[in-house]
């Protein structure tokens, strides 16, 4: 499995959760959904945690 490429796909897919939850935390009033601000932030920032953790790929772009 070719990590890097599956942590370019995983950057837009963490953005677009991330405002699905905003989105979901202002049409229903439920705060829970705010913590969307984590994959958003994440996602926006290009911080790896998958490589982070794992070690498992470099951090050269």
């Amino acid at each position: 499995m070719d990590i890097v490429k599956l942590e370019t796909m995983c950057r837009p897919a963490r953005i677009v959760v991330g405002l699905i939850l905003i989105a979901l935390g202002f049409y229903t009033g439920n705060d829970i959904f705010l913590i969307g601000f984590i994959p958003l932030v994440v996602g926006i920032a290009g911080w790896r945690p998958f490589c982070y953790f794992t070690k498992k790929c470099s951090f050269k772009e």
